[in-house]
């Protein structure tokens, strides 16, 4: 069996910008990847409502709850000062790989 996981420079506590699709425009933080890592979950775009059935034994109420759907990662995009820009890797002045925003050239802090 082959896995496709899917390489990105991404990662989760990213803000990042929508760049297509029905939520072009709107900003959010990564809050998660899907399994294969091709669609990702950004905090505050997609929301949608879905029936739960109430289940007593995990003490979890039944009703309409909100939460955020996937989105494909190919629209998203990271979210500069500028704008949005594509993310690359370099060696630091320590030695070690640091990913910069292409359009502005900064240095992005991990976990940020």
């Amino acid at each position: 069996m082959i896995e496709n996981k899917r390489a990105t420079k991404l990662r989760v506590g990213d803000d990042v910008v929508v760049i297509s699709g029905a939520h072009k425009g709107e900003a959010g933080s990564i809050t998660g990847f899907s399994k294969d890592r091709t669609r990702v979950f950004v905090g505050g775009v997609n929301r949608v409502r879905r029936h739960q059935k109430p289940q007593p034994a995990l003490g979890r109420p039944g009703g309409i709850v909100e939460k955020e759907a996937s989105i494909h990662i190919s629209n998203v995009a990271f979210e500069t000062d500028k704008g949005a820009s594509r993310l690359a890797y370099k060696l630091g002045d320590d030695g070690r790989k640091v990913r910069i925003a292409r359009k502005t050239g900064e240095e992005i802090q991990t976990g940020a």
